[in-house]
């Protein structure tokens, strides 16, 4: 193949089909008050609604529904610090397989709880001094299961895109363009989805990763030109991001269809979680209020050639789960 991307917009739009009536189709809501705050239309995607609270489900049910009845019997492994674990967990309960998370075991509590409670069994291990990875891949070949990884997979990348189709469509109805859009980035498998799917009906759409401080290995591999990891003791409250490196099929996409990779600090991030209850009356976990982050903090680059009547700006809330002690210690 001359093109190394890993999918393409036929695929998504099968992803889509497989996942109708399962997943939901959450809404993309204008914001006024970020709309007067910015001149011209902001738009925010609510995935912080999406069955087991984060997009996870989409390219989660997308990956299990196609795996034959032998498959399903012997079930599937996947790592994840939580939102991955619950999608993986809701998709095995609902098509009858049993699943088997790798989770770190200081995962937020909220995201242990509800992945046990779909009856998924928990494997913890210690991130500072094991490897997900080869603990879920040994895993794996033990058991005979089929490994589901958290973003570095065609049918995952091609489910957490489904989003993007929903964006087009319900941009036009109305009557806005997705002209520029934030979405979150740990191993880029949401941002390379939704890209794909996007600049498939807007070419001209200027697509950018945000990441948090010290976790900005896709802004730094954008730049570069090639695969970057994160560097040594970083430390950030947004648990959902913190992929040591862009993923070796995401990355390609994302190299050729993002406009840029954005960066915002802990700090930025709180004061977006703030925002969305006190304003958006959202509960948003910190990895998936990093896209309202890079807007508070004036992070998108100006563009001159938007039109400030029908040109939007489009944010994903990407995951809204969080330990309530937890929120109302970090907004507070």
């Amino acid at each position: 193949m001359t093109d190394p991307r890993a999918i393409d917009i036929a695929e998504i739009e099968a992803a889509r089909r497989r996942i109708a009536g399962v997943a939901v189709e959450t809404p993309l809501l204008p914001s006024p008050a970020l709309s007067a705050r910015h001149g011209r239309p902001v738009l925010i995607k609510c995935e912080t609604l999406q069955r087991t609270g984060s997009f996870k489900f989409r390219g989660a049910y997308n990956r299990l529904v196609q795996l034959d009845a032998d498959q399903r019997r012997r079930g599937v492994v996947a790592w994840s610090s939580g939102n991955h674990a619950q999608g993986v967990a809701a998709a095995a309960a609902l098509l009858g397989m049993p699943a088997a998370i790798v989770m770190p075991a200081d995962a937020p509590a909220l995201k242990r709880r509800n992945t046990a409670a779909l009856g998924a069994e928990i494997i913890a291990y210690d991130r500072a001094r094991e490897s997900r990875e080869a603990i879920a891949t040994a895993l794996a070949a033990a058991r005979g299961a089929v490994l589901v990884p958290s973003f570095d997979d065609p049918d995952i990348i091609a489910g957490q895109g489904t989003a993007g189709l929903e964006i087009v469509d319900q941009a036009a109805a109305l009557g806005l363009v997705p002209a520029q859009l934030l979405v979150c980035c740990g191993g880029g498998g949401l941002v390379a989805g939704i890209a794909t799917a996007i600049t498939a009906a807007h070419p001209g759409a200027r697509l950018y990763a945000v990441e948090p401080e010290g976790f900005d290995d896709t802004a730094r591999s954008l730049r570069s030109g090639r695969r970057e990891t994160i560097r040594p003791g970083a430390r950030s409250i947004c648990d959902a991001l913190l992929a040591p490196q862009p993923g070796a099929l995401t990355f390609p996409i994302n190299r050729a269809l993002l406009a840029g990779g954005l960066v915002v600090t802990d700090g930025e991030v709180v004061a977006a979680m703030r925002f969305a209850f006190e304003t958006l009356k959202l509960v948003v976990e910190p990895g998936g209020a990093v896209a309202l982050a890079a807007l508070l903090a004036g992070r998108v680059p100006a563009d001159a050639g938007l039109d400030p009547d029908t040109d939007a700006l489009v944010l994903l809330l990407s995951g809204g789960n969080i330990d309530a002690a937890d929120h109302a210690a970090l907004i507070g």
